[in-house]
């Protein structure tokens, strides 16, 4: 059957661009993988990489036809469409979008912002030709000595080592900055990567700030029953 298959979709988590570039080789499934963005609260997808287009590995894509995509800052302000750098709250709006949450008028309407637009809760850059990144989670955000770190930026970086076969990133209390960052790593099967081979990898690659201070070897990532990471865990 896999001689029939045309393409793979990817979404409900994010995908580690390096994750996907062994996807697409011919010694795995050998065809395009194009990763998509949706919520329950959207009804489903609402941005996808182009399936006839070009596709931007990192990203997921562009908004479907009739899907409106604001970028939002903490502080309330909407980033312009030319601001390829600041990253803020994505919010949705489309026909689809849910009205609420049955029985839970308080919750839904909290998910909406003053002008109608569905919060999603996560962060996102858009580039020069619209298309939109992943970031992170607003509740996920570390804030280091003043300056905020997206995990996710931290954890693409890191999957560029082949050594890694899985990582995540999170913000730990720290009295001094507030939170550090700290990194917890799956290494690939006889790999002798070691604390400060990680750091070092991530230094010559992220901005001094972002660096993880602390890391963690483990067998494997916690995860929840659709396999997204559940950092709450490691957290504690």
């Amino acid at each position: 059957m896999i001689g029939a298959l045309r393409y793979v979709l990817s979404g409900g988590a994010p995908l580690a661009v390096e994750t996907l570039r062994e996807a697409e080789a011919e010694a795995a499934f050998g065809v395009p993988v194009r990763e998509a963005y949706g919520l329950s609260e959207s009804c489903g997808p609402v941005c996808f990489n182009p399936m006839d287009g070009p596709s931007r590995p990192g990203t997921v894509g562009r908004p479907l036809e009739g899907v409106e995509f604001r970028i939002v800052t903490p502080e309330g302000v909407e980033v312009p469409e030319r601001d390829t750098e600041t990253p803020g709250e994505l919010r949705i709006h489309r026909p689809v979008v849910m009205s609420g949450y049955l029985g839970l008028p308080e919750a839904g309407a909290a998910a909406f912002d003053d002008d109608g637009w569905l919060r999603t809760g996560d962060l996102a850059r858009r580039d020069e030709e619209g298309y939109y990144r992943i970031v992170g989670r607003l509740k996920d955000i570390n804030i280091r000595n003043g300056y905020n770190v997206y995990p996710r930026e931290v954890e693409e970086a890191l999957y560029e080592n082949e050594e890694i076969a899985e990582v995540a990133v999170v913000g730990v209390p720290d009295e001094h900055y507030g939170e550090e960052i700290a990194a917890f790593v799956v290494r690939t099967p006889g790999s002798s990567l070691s604390e400060d081979d990680v750091k070092e990898f991530a230094k010559a690659r992220v901005a001094a700030y972002k660096y993880p201070r602390t890391v963690t070897f483990i067998d494997a990532l916690p995860k929840g029953a659709t396999g997204k990471i559940l950092k709450r865990e490691l957290r504690s």
